[in-house]
C-alpha cells in the first residue's frame, strides 16, 4: 500500500453539537469569511484563512440548518429548526432581521445582487424575501414536491436550484414564471448542491455519488461512485482538477476531476462528516463533523506549485472547459418553452460574543 502524506489541518473547536453546514465568503478587501452552522443554535463567523473565532449570532431558539454570507460578507443569514431564518449585521453580530415560518426552515441562500433571500424546508415551499423591504410579504415560489433541504442561485438570480429531502433529483426553477424547467435526475436524495464560483457547474452528493453537471446545457459531466456514503462534495474553485467528498466513515476523500481516482484521503474527525467546502481561492478547504469540530485542510502546495508552473506555460485549463466548449449555452427560457465594504478586520471583530 503506498504511504499516503498526513495532512495535519487546523482545528476550529466552539460548537458543542454537530456542525451540518459550512459557507465561505467570496474574497473581500479583508480577506475572505467562514461562517458555520450548527445544531447548538449558534452559527459562527470565522477568518477564513486561519480559522480563528470572530463571533457567535446568537437568537436562534432551536438547531440552526444552514447560513451563509452575502458575496460583501456584510450580513449573514441563517436557517433554524425554531421556523425562523434570521438576517444579521456580520459587522456586529446584531439581528437585522426574522422572517418567521411555518416550519422548519432548512436551507437559506442570497442572490448573486445581495438583495433577496431564498429559503426553503419542512413546508415544500420556497420563499424569495426583499431584503429592502423585509417586512413585505415573501414571494412564493411554486409547491416543491417535497421538503426542500438545499438551494441556490444560478444565471444571474434568474433561476433557482433546489434539491428535496425526501427524493432524489435537482429541480431548476425560473424564477420569472415559477415554474420547474428542467430536473437533474439522481437516484437518492441530493444532500449537497454546489454552484461553482463562475457558475458554469453545479456539484452534487447523493449518498452513493457525485456528480458534475453543466449549469447552462444541464449536461451530465462528470459521474462517479463513491467509496461510502457521502454527504457533501465540492469541486475546487481556481483549476478544477479535484474535487472533495466527504461522509458516514468520517474521512476526506479528495479526487481527481478528469478520472475520478482518489488521489488523497485525510482523516481527523470523530464522527461522520457533514459538510464540505473549498475555500475561494482553492488553497484550503473546511470539513464540519457530528464531533462538533470545524477542520480546515491545506491543499497540497507542492500540486499547486506544480500547477501554477504549467499555467505559466499554457498548460493548464479549468478541468471541465473542455466539454463545456463542445456545448452551446442554453438560455433559461428557451429550456423551459422546450420542456461592498470599508470596514476593518478589527471592526468585523466588533461580532457580538
Amino acid at each position: 500500500m503506498d504511504k499516503k502524506k498526513v495532512v495535519v489541518p487546523l482545528v476550529c473547536h466552539g460548537h458543542s453539537r454537530p456542525v451540518v453546514d459550512l459557507f465561505y465568503s467570496s474574497i473581500t478587501p479583508d480577506g475572505f469569511f467562514l461562517v458555520s452552522a450548527s445544531k447548538d443554535s449558534t452559527p459562527m463567523l470565522r477568518n477564513g484563512e486561519t480559522g480563528d473565532w470572530i463571533g457567535t449570532f446568537q437568537g436562534h431558539k432551536g438547531a440552526v440548518w444552514s447560513c451563509c454570507l452575502d458575496k460583501h460578507a456584510l450580513r449573514a443569514a441563517s436557517a433554524s429548526a425554531d421556523f425562523s431564518a434570521k438576517l444579521w449585521d456580520a459587522l456586529t453580530g446584531g439581528e437585522l432581521h426574522s422572517f418567521e415560518h411555518k416550519h422548519i426552515v432548512r436551507t437559506c441562500a442570497f442572490s448573486e445582487d445581495t438583495h433577496l433571500l431564498l429559503t426553503g424546508g419542512v413546508e415544500k415551499c420556497l420563499r424569495i424575501f426583499d431584503l429592502n423591504r423585509p417586512d413585505a410579504p415573501p414571494t412564493e415560489v411554486e409547491k416543491s414536491p417535497g421538503s426542500v433541504r438545499t438551494v441556490a442561485w444560478l444565471h444571474s438570480d434568474q433561476t433557482i436550484l433546489s434539491s428535496c429531502l425526501d427524493m432524489g433529483g435537482v429541480r431548476l426553477w425560473d424564477v420569472r414564471t415559477g415554474t420547474i424547467v428542467r430536473t437533474l435526475e439522481t437516484k437518492s436524495s441530493v444532500t449537497s448542491a454546489e454552484v461553482s464560483q463562475d457558475g458554469r457547474y453545479i456539484t452534487t452528493a447523493d449518498g452513493s455519488t457525485v456528480k458534475i453537471w453543466d449549469a447552462n446545457h444541464f449536461g451530465l459531466v462528470k459521474s462517479y461512485d463513491m467509496p461510502c456514503v457521502v454527504e457533501s462534495a465540492s469541486l475546487e474553485p481556481k483549476y478544477g482538477n479535484k474535487f472533495i467528498a466527504g461522509g458516514e466513515d468520517m474521512w476526506i476523500h479528495v479526487f481527481d476531476f478528469h478520472t475520478g481516482a482518489e488521489v488523497g484521503c485525510n482523516k481527523g474527525h470523530h464522527g461522520p462528516v457533514h459538510c464540505l467546502r473549498f475555500s475561494p481561492g482553492g488553497e484550503s478547504y473546511a470539513s464540519g463533523s457530528e464531533d462538533g469540530t470545524i477542520r480546515i485542510w491545506q491543499t497540497d502546495s507542492s500540486t499547486y506549485k506544480e500547477i501554477n508552473s504549467s499555467a505559466a506555460n499554457g498548460e493548464v485549463k479549468n478541468g471541465a472547459d473542455k466539454i463545456t466548449h463542445q456545448m452551446e449555452k442554453v438560455d433559461i427560457a428557451k429550456e423551459a418553452k422546450n420542456d461592498g465594504s470599508e470596514k476593518t478586520v478589527e471592526e468585523k471583530a466588533t461580532v457580538a460574543n
